[in-house]
């Protein structure tokens, strides 16, 4: 196999052959990673067409394998303090070296010292302001600061938190959203996708009118885009909003993902004024028989307000950008697909610790490790 570089002076990269089971060396340009072949020489990270973002042409065999990675746990939290834990459903790692996990089942956040060894509950169940109860989620933003979004007596409230958990601000959402997207229990759509950037709250609301919209720490919301996409159900308000349900991520540049969680898997990606860049569909044979069987009605169960809407369930179970621009999508079924910043799909990946791991949440640490949950795992995936 031989891989010829774009853009590349001929010394350090140029050309080579890369030996069957082995991986390249790295790159003088920024944000192109080793690659890797398989032992019946075929290239697992790109394919035979010319990849822009690697700037890089492979040559490969006819007819190559589809190559699934398995990516084994390197560590992460201690045993003994994973165990304090009844449903540890977020792991994050902030700037200065301190770990953060969000407790769904105990409605509890607790901070853990750079050693792992040291555990502190800084947020605790209730009502009242500066603890939480029937939260659905949690995000670490720049400043030493995290969101995480409740729901006292049925209304949305998002709350921000300093790192020894002091409340420093936060809002309560008008109205109910409607329950349109769950998994195991666990709300997705509304307050159940924000994601923060520090400055400001991203979230799904399709209610508002587009797939994700921008509130300031106010709570107003002041920026939504993305065109709805076409459901074929279009006549059913309920279903058409619960198959635009999904998930806003960042990506570097002032750039944004959406992905799609229920109905056909796809993403989009937007920028800064939030223009649609591209869009792609999520494809491979792990999803095949998913997509073969993708239901046209779903049963319908009553919420909280007494309206009877659609329970769809998700195809797609979370998702996240890594620093260098690359959507990692954790599907309904124990893969990931990874694609690069020009929507190119470049790895199909499996988690193994104690057993399969199936994603909750993902949570890039820095360039090369990702932290997961369930089990608060590290892996080496770069």
């Amino acid at each position: 196999m031989v891989l010829v570089a774009r853009d590349e002076s001929a010394t350090p990269f140029g050309q080579w052959s890369i030996p069957p089971g082995s991986v390249s060396p790295h790159s003088h340009s920024a944000g192109i990673p080793p690659l890797r072949t398989s032992l019946d020489r075929h290239l697992t990270l790109l394919s035979a067409k010319p990849n822009v973002h690697r700037r890089l042409f492979a040559i490969t065999a006819q007819h190559a394998t589809h190559d699934v990675e398995v990516l084994r746990s390197i560590g992460g939290l201690p045993a003994h303090i994973v165990g304090q834990f009844r449903e540890p459903s977020v792991f994050q790692r902030s700037e200065d070296g301190q770990y953060f996990v969000f407790d769904r089942r105990a409605q509890r956040v607790s901070r853990i010292d750079r050693n792992r060894e040291i555990t502190t509950t800084i947020v605790d169940i209730g009502p009242e302001q500066g603890r939480i109860i029937g939260a659905s989620s949690f995000d670490l933003g720049s400043r030493q600061r995290f969101v995480v979004a409740d729901a006292p007596n049925g209304r949305e409230r998002v709350q921000i938190f300093d790192a020894d958990g002091h409340r420093v601000g936060g809002f309560t959402l008008p109205g109910r959203a409607a329950p349109r997207i769950t998994l195991d229990n666990v709300v997705l759509n509304g307050i159940g996708s924000l994601q923060f950037t520090g400055q400001t709250i991203l979230m799904n609301q399709p209610e508002l009118g587009g797939l994700i919209t921008k509130f300031n720490l106010g709570g107003q919301p002041f920026h939504t885009f993305g065109v709805f996409r076409q459901t074929g159900h279009e006549g059913n308000r309920d279903v058409h909003l619960a198959l635009n349900t999904g998930l806003p991520l960042v990506a570097p540049g002032d750039r944004f993902y959406f992905v799609f969680q229920a109905g056909v898997p796809m993403f989009r990606k937007y920028n800064a004024a939030g223009a649609l860049l591209f869009e792609r569909h999520v494809e491979g044979p792990e999803l095949d028989p998913i997509i073969n069987n993708l239901p046209t009605n779903w049963p319908r169960h009553l919420d909280s307000d007494g309206r009877m809407i659609p329970l769809i369930p998700p195809t797609v179970r979370t998702a996240t950008v890594d620093p260098d621009g690359n959507l990692w999508i954790a599907l309904s079924v124990p893969y990931l697909y990874v694609y690069n910043p020009n929507g190119e799909k470049i790895r199909t990946v499996r988690l193994q610790a104690a057993g399969t791991v199936q994603p909750n949440s993902l949570f890039f640490a820095d360039r090369a490790r990702m932290l997961v949950t369930p089990g608060c795992y590290e892996f080496r995936v770069w």
